[in-house]
């Protein structure tokens, strides 16, 4: 009797384990399960679209003509701090996955460490640079220790996923465009064997890069694809033809749309342009993966910044909209239907209905109802003789407020060499100058003191660099030497204020100037998504309730935060939001559709 019992758990188990599969390379062509397999693919970053709508983004994503999605997996978000790991609600890419596999999508994961994606620092957890030594992206053995934890622990998550366990994951990427970065195959090679270790190397590993890096960037015994944007595909296909003759044909990345920077203009390129380009690749034979299908938006703190000298700095906007097949709220805007008709023609399937944009609505917000005032809300300090660094303070990312005391008699220049990001500096809480990495500024000129007086700067980090070499030296706040007419300063006092709990900050019913948090209320009958219009406002950071959103700031050209409906209640919902230069005016407001500034049709070259 036993045995039948045993038998029959036995039955049930092997039932309810899912068919696995094959997934290989022959040549130039994919085999799946044995059979040619052509690649469409989409982008889509779990983290950037709200969990309760990975389901409708994949389902759009597969209404284009999708078969595979393609997703980054961002270490800095699941290991917080060393040792500390985070897979759960937002942060959970197996459901992701899952969900994925759920609706008839196969999927190729990007575990990095690196992934660029405009991210803050590259993916990379801020807590690696605490060690000013250690080399990112090298044969350094600390970076590589705790890359090999991280991986092994992913390895946790993901191993089940793949296609041969009865998992979506066709293809894994090694690294992440590495060509651009270096040239050195034994730190690839000692990748992949942390990959092998982790069980992330069974099935296909493959490294992507763009036309000109695929030597430097790639391994002679495993697929190597290309990536480009729009007007690029003739020149790239044929230089990853010349490359590697008897490989795969695919592109990696095929950028359709281009990412916003702070201070610069909107970009939106041609769908046309776009639909030409897929389908001549298509009807190549070409696998193809578009970088983004969908964009969605790098809530709280998790924007990247470019910078391709590494001194010039350029930090991306909140919205990742990215001119997408799918807008920032997940609607099909034109090049959808361009995109979906070219993979249609190319493949010979029907085209399915554009699906329906997803409502949004306007809705009231209060006045601004309380304040505070950062300088009423300020931590206890550490105390040290020179700055530290965010990552020296334990702090990832927001904002850190440096102290010192200058006797009477001192001014003239006040040098903060390797200022990171955005700074404010006040005397006796007086502005006196202000800041901007962006534009290479590192100096403010001091008045003389007839007396002694607080000298206080409020540093904002505005987001790590994640391009180039640059990520090797992104510590944020005040990293090199503080000189007051050429003369050190010393005796600093330091407050943390990473504000990750807008709940404990002490509000009045009052007005507030300067370095200030508001609240106000918006009321919702019936949840909708929205945008909320910080036009009235200066620069900062805002809260819908406990989430954190993203960043405003008046130069733009995003004007507008988007607030999906699952993150809406019916009745009145908190809104905090912290402005650099609060006022008497400030001011919110909600749209049904984002604001963008100026537009321009050109892609900066990568």
């Amino acid at each position: 009797m036993r045995k039948v019992l045993a038998a029959g758990a036995l039955m049930l188990l092997t039932s309810a384990a899912p068919p696995s599969h094959s997934f290989s390379v022959h040549g130039a062509d994919l085999l799946l399960d044995g059979k040619p397999f052509q690649i469409i693919s989409g982008e889509l970053h779990y983290p950037r679209i709200p969990r309760a709508y990975w389901r409708d983004r994949l389902l759009k994503a597969k209404a284009m003509g999708l078969n595979t999605v393609t997703t980054y997996v961002f270490w800095n978000l699941h290991e917080p701090r060393p040792g500390v790991y985070d897979f759960a609600g937002q942060n959970d890419v197996a459901a992701f996955l899952r969900e994925a596999q759920g609706v008839g999508l196969h999927v190729i994961l990007r575990p990095g460490p690196y992934v660029c994606a405009e991210w803050e620092l590259g993916g990379y957890p801020a807590w690696l640079l605490k060690d000013r030594t250690l080399h990112l992206r090298s044969a350094d053995p600390r970076y590589t220790a705790a890359v090999e934890r991280w991986l092994l622990r992913l390895g946790k998550e993901m191993k089940p996923l793949l296609v041969q366990n009865g998992g979506p994951v066709i293809a894994v990427q090694l690294e992440n465009e590495y060509g651009a970065f270096g040239s050195d195959p034994a730190y690839l090679k000692g990748l992949r064997a942390s990959y092998k270790r982790a069980g992330l190397a069974e099935g296909v590993l493959f490294t992507s890069n763009q036309a000109g890096d695929l030597a430097r960037g790639s391994l002679p015994d495993l697929p190597s694809v290309v990536n480009f944007g729009s007007g690029g595909a003739r020149n790239a296909a044929a230089r990853l033809e010349a490359f590697r003759p008897d490989g795969p044909r695919m592109v990696g990345e095929y950028w359709a749309g281009w990412f916003d920077k702070w201070g610069e203009d909107h970009h939106e390129t041609s769908g046309e342009k776009e639909a030409e380009e897929l389908s001549f690749l298509l009807k190549r034979g070409y696998s193809v993966s578009l970088y983004m299908a969908h964009g969605g938006t790098s809530f709280g703190w998790m924007n990247g910044a470019d910078s391709h000298k590494g001194t010039d700095y350029h930090p991306d906007t909140t919205s990742y909209d990215y001119d997408a097949p799918l807008d920032e709220a997940g609607n099909p805007r034109a090049k959808y239907g361009l995109i979906a008709r070219a993979v249609a023609d190319a493949t010979g399937r029907p085209l399915a209905p554009t699906p329906a944009a997803t409502p949004a609505r306007r809705f009231p917000v209060s006045p601004i109802r309380r304040s505070a005032s950062l300088w009423d809300n300020l931590p206890r300090p550490v105390r040290a003789a020179r700055p530290l660094t965010f990552e020296e303070l334990g702090q990832n990312f927001g904002y850190v407020l440096y102290r010192t005391t200058l006797p009477a008699g001192q001014g003239g220049t006040l040098m903060l060499k390797g200022m990171h990001s955005y700074a404010q500096v006040y005397l006796d809480r007086r502005l006196v100058g202000t800041l901007d990495r962006r534009l290479g500024q590192e100096t403010a000129e001091l008045p003389r003191l007839p007396r002694g007086a607080t000298l206080d700067v409020l540093v904002e980090n505005t987001g790590r660099v994640n391009y180039s070499k640059a990520i090797r030296t992104e510590q944020a706040g005040l990293t090199g030497a503080v000189t007051l007419a050429g003369a050190p300063v010393a005796d600093w006092r330091m407050f943390s204020l990473p504000m990750d709990d807008p709940s404990r900050l002490r509000f009045k019913a009052q007005g507030c100037t300067g370095p200030c948090f508001f609240q106000a209320e918006l009321t919702v009958d019936r949840p909708a998504d929205t945008w909320l219009d910080t036009r009235g406002l200066h620069k900062g950071q805002l809260w819908l309730g406990a989430r954190n959103l993203g960043r405003f700031w008046s130069i733009g050209p995003a004007f507008t935060l988007y607030a999906p409906a699952p993150w809406l209640r019916a009745g009145r919902n908190t809104i905090t939001f912290f402005d650099l230069s609060g006022e008497a005016g400030e001011r919110l407001d909600t749209m049904a559709r984002p604001i963008f500034g100026k537009v321009t049709n050109v892609r900066e070259a990568q």
